[in-house]
């Protein structure tokens, strides 16, 4: 933009009237609450705002019943240990010992002239009646759990200003038996709810089943015109790279008008974005709503929006805005535009879609995502961190599993600025919805395929959420839902109807294991395979060609378990021996204990034996990680080195917990990453040297877009002693988005790691020395024994610590020449009073092993608290004695 239009620009704008006293604020504090039992007047008594509330308990509003009863200390932590058996579920004792008022006074004065006020419920779970100072504001009861409310309660204000306002909330009905089945007996899924509140094989059922105001309650005040739902859709053709000029982008914007007063307003609607306002007059009717299509702006040179590991994630701050009479403002929506495109190809030799981003082709690495809180305690902080740990794991996609929610605006705007793309499913799965026989279930599979029991309920939810969260560049899959489509229906309103209309940009998947989105020629379901699998089987076994669920194992170390485990409850898991031909399906390889069992163990069966069996919690924690680390890292270089050959994508089952699960996990419930978080880290690098064990071929993978060239492949051995053996050093290249073989080192490996095994250093170099990919790999005996590391030498590295930033630290180990490698070493930083660490920190890198004569540097993120003393460096390693450091200053 010349600076003559940009002055013209500026004058524009300030010519235009500000809303006077525009605001939105959420009533999101000193509310209270009472069981329906417990209240004996109508909602219209109750919402009177002199009516006296004595004996009313603090509640916890966005939040639940259970939420409520838990602050009120009423219930245990269900998280802790068998805490959840001592919470009464609502299967037993019926829907009203969950049904609760909840009641909240807060001040607004009168509207004046033709300002209007607004009552906004994001979520309210299941049903509901809303008063306000003596009045039902719904005329029907409201039901479904993703359908927002809106009220306009300006008539409604009192003249005092001073108001009250009253919901009773209804759990979902039916609430289902949570008799251990997925979705227990499958009932719960003829609501429009999240399914997993029944019990699933990763969690136990939530006793009130989420029942409450679980989303933000929010007042908006306008003038005449309230702006809704705003659409911004970008288009962006052709081929486009991160560096360099851009060809334009085009920018198209709806907006939807509603006046609630008895006048046409003739006025203005308007967007702004990247400097320039694009306008269009418009005349809303009378108590109407009106959709208005604005002209299209061309964006010259662009700055697009890309996915971590392809280019920066920028963003336009833009706003939507009504302008009476052409110049006052009486509303206006704001947003942050990412500018990109999203497209899909079939892969004919995959059979299989790949997924185009901007024009470019990317290999998905995902993560399935199932929700933050298991309680829906959702905070901007929480998401912020969670979103964070998967971008730190180079991943590119989140899936949004079906059987939870269409994911809250805060977890899109974690995952817009982090550049995670998202798949989103909506409200089926295939356990309850039918798609299966089985005993479990109430219902046979006829009946529970016509699940939910209001259609039209469903669908009116799914156009509403589409327009929640549509406007976020990170979302770019649909899904209909985890394994199974919607009834005919229903899907067919989605797909030819809903998305075209208010979407019409981005790829819909009828459901996450289809043939269109994943053509199955193995047979089976189209998903996994599960739980912990021998690291060949990544590299050589060939599976589904865009896996939207494969996974492993994810147990924390002992410092993890004792944050929901008792003390008596921290034993090791007692490996039982493998299954035989004659032992039934069910029958254990693991001794384990029954509160683990509880907490969903997956066994790591044999896998530990190689690092000998473990002696105690502690020991069983470490070993626990090493192979955590080898299954992630192998995971994603198996499925990588296969790019568009065998594979197109592949999802992680699953990267978090909602709950203290003891299964598929990347980071714990109280966000402490274990190994499995840098293992896939390590194997999901943009530009990687990896070493496959099926022919052990050292392979190149570049998931960029430019050529690699000029790079130095330097191969090393060592034995348990810190000897190195040198392999390789060879200049290599790397096509974009390719896997390439570079050279076989078997024999050496057999001859090397014969008597003890070995560990191999893999790097690729810049002709400084710079290291461009770092991959160091732990290799077993002739016999698949870890005999080197059971005997293995102590090493002593230097610990130093320098502040970088406020909450930014960097940590250095140092490891000197004639020593053994000082192997896999967790740092973290911890409360030096309590010794524990401190959570949530973020780590460049961890369990990190140091060469001899080496170094390596962790860079460390964390928030400070004024409440937490100065903290502490702790550094434990297989082989090195835990050290604690203080944090020297800059």
């Amino acid at each position: 933009m010349t600076r003559f239009r940009y002055l013209l620009f500026l004058l524009a704008l300030a010519s235009i009237s500000p809303l006077a006293a525009q605001q939105r604020y959420e009533l999101n504090s000193g509310w209270v609450a009472q069981p329906i039992s417990k209240v004996t007047v109508t909602g219209a008594q109750l919402s009177q705002p002199g009516y006296a509330l004595g004996g009313w308990q603090p509640a916890v509003v966005p939040g639940t019943v259970l939420t409520t009863q838990l602050t009120n200390k009423q219930v245990p932590d269900p998280f802790f240990g068998m805490n959840n058996e001592r919470i009464p579920d609502i299967y037993k004792t019926g829907r009203d010992y969950y049904t609760y008022w909840f009641v909240k006074d807060f001040q607004e004065a009168p509207a004046t002239g033709d300002g209007q006020v607004w009552l906004h419920l994001r979520g309210v779970n299941y049903s509901c009646e809303v008063y306000l100072n003596g009045q039902k504001l719904n005329k029907k009861t409201h039901h479904g759990m993703f359908l927002r409310q809106a009220y306009n309660i300006t008539p409604y204000l009192a003249k005092s200003g001073r108001n009250r306002l009253a919901v009773v909330v209804y759990p979902p009905d039916p609430v289902g038996n949570p008799n251990g089945g997925q979705g227990g007996d499958g009932t719960i899924a003829r609501n429009v709810s999240t399914q997993y509140t029944a019990g699933w094989d990763w969690i136990r059922p939530i006793r009130d089943r989420n029942t409450g105001i679980w989303d933000k309650v929010t007042i908006e005040k306008t003038r005449a015109i309230n702006v809704k739902n705003p659409h911004v859709i970008t288009r962006v053709p052709g081929v486009r790279l991160p560096k360099g000029p851009q060809a334009p982008a085009t920018i198209q914007v709806t907006t939807e008008l509603e006046n609630p007063t008895a006048k046409p307003v003739a006025g203005v609607v308007q967007y702004t974005l990247g400097g320039q306002v694009v306008k269009q007059a418009v005349t809303v009717p009378a108590r109407s709503t009106k959709q208005v299509s604005l002209p299209a702006l061309t964006l010259q040179n662009p700055k697009l929006w890309w996915p971590s590991g392809y280019g920066p994630q920028n963003l336009y701050p833009s706003k939507v805005q009504f302008l009476t009479g052409g110049k006052t403002v009486s509303d206006e929506e704001t947003m942050q535009v990412g500018v990109r495109e999203i497209q899909h190809h079939w892969n004919s030799k995959t059979e299989s879609m790949q997924v185009l981003v901007n024009g470019q082709k990317l290999f998905i690495k995902g993560g399935n995502w199932i929700i933050s809180d298991a309680m829906l305690r959702f905070t901007k902080a929480r998401y912020d961190a969670e979103i964070r740990f998967h971008r730190d794991m180079n991943l590119n996609l989140i899936r949004v599993w079906g059987g939870a929610l269409v994911e809250r605006p805060e977890f899109y705007e974690a995952c817009d600025k982090y550049g995670m793309l998202v798949m989103q499913d909506f409200w089926m799965s295939g356990d309850a919805n039918g798609r299966w026989v089985d005993p479990m279930k109430l219902e046979d599979q006829y009946t529970r395929r016509k699940y939910p029991n209001d259609h039209r309920l469903f669908v009116n939810s799914v156009a509403d959420q589409l327009k929640l969260v549509r406007n976020y560049p990170s979302l770019a899959i649909w899904c209909g839902g985890n394994e199974i489509t919607p009834p005919k229906d229903i899907l067919a309103a989605m797909q030819d109807t809903l998305l075209p209309r208010l979407d019409g940009t981005r790829w819909f998947i009828p459901f996450s294991n289809s043939d269109s989105m994943s053509y199955n020629n193995l047979g089976g379901n189209g998903d996994g395979p599960y739980g912990i699998q021998p690291i060949s089987t990544f590299w050589g076994h060939r599976t589904f060609p865009f896996n939207s669920e494969v996974g492993s194992v994810g147990v924390g170390d002992a410092e993890s378990l004792e944050r929901f485990l008792l003390p008596a409850n921290m034993v090791p898991p007692r490996y039982l021996g493998p299954r035989t031909a004659s032992s039934k399906g069910d029958t254990p390889t693991e001794q384990v204990d029954s509160v683990w069992t509880y907490h969903t163990y997956i066994g790591y069966e044999q896998y530990l034996l190689p690092y000998g069996a473990p002696k105690d919690i502690r020991d069983f924690g470490l070993k626990a990680q090493l192979v955590n680390y080898d299954q992630y890292r192998a995971l994603m270089e198996g499925f990588s080195s296969h790019m568009w050959d065998w594979y197109t994508g592949s999802i992680i089952w699953k990267t978090q917990n909602p709950w203290t699960a003891l299964r598929g996990q990347m980071y714990d419930y109280y966000l402490d990453p274990n190994a499995c978080l840098y293992g896939l880290r390590t194997g999901s690098e943009p530009l990687h040297v990896m070493y496959n064990p099926v022919d052990s071929m050292v392979t190149l993978v570049n998931n960029g877009f430019e050529v690699k060239r000029d790079m130095m492949l330097v191969v090393d051995a060592y034995d348990m002693a810190g000897k190195k053996t040198p392999v390789t050093q060879v200049i290599v290249e790397i096509n974009p988005s390719s896997s390439k073989r570079y050279l076989p080192i078997n024999g050496l490996v057999r001859k090397l790691g014969q008597q003890q095994g070995m560990f191999l250093s893999l790097q690729l170099q810049d002709f400084d020395k710079k290291v461009i990919s770092n991959n160091f790999y732990w290799l077993p005996d002739a016999k698949g024994e870890y005999s080197g590391l059971k005997g293995m030498g102590k090493a002593s590295p230097r610990v130093t610590t320098r502040q970088v930033a406020a909450g930014k630290l960097e940590v250095t180990l140092s490891n000197p020449a004639g020593a053994p490698v000082a192997f896999f070493n967790r740092v973290a930083l911890v409360n030096p009073t309590t010794q524990k660490r401190i959570l949530p920190v973020f780590y460049s890198d961890n369990y990190v092993s140091v060469l001899p004569g080496g170094s390596q540097t962790v860079t460390l993120d964390y928030t400070p608290s004024p409440n937490v003393p100065t903290p502490v460096v702790s550094v434990e390693g297989w082989n090195v004695t835990k050290q604690l450091v203080p944090v020297a200053g800059k």
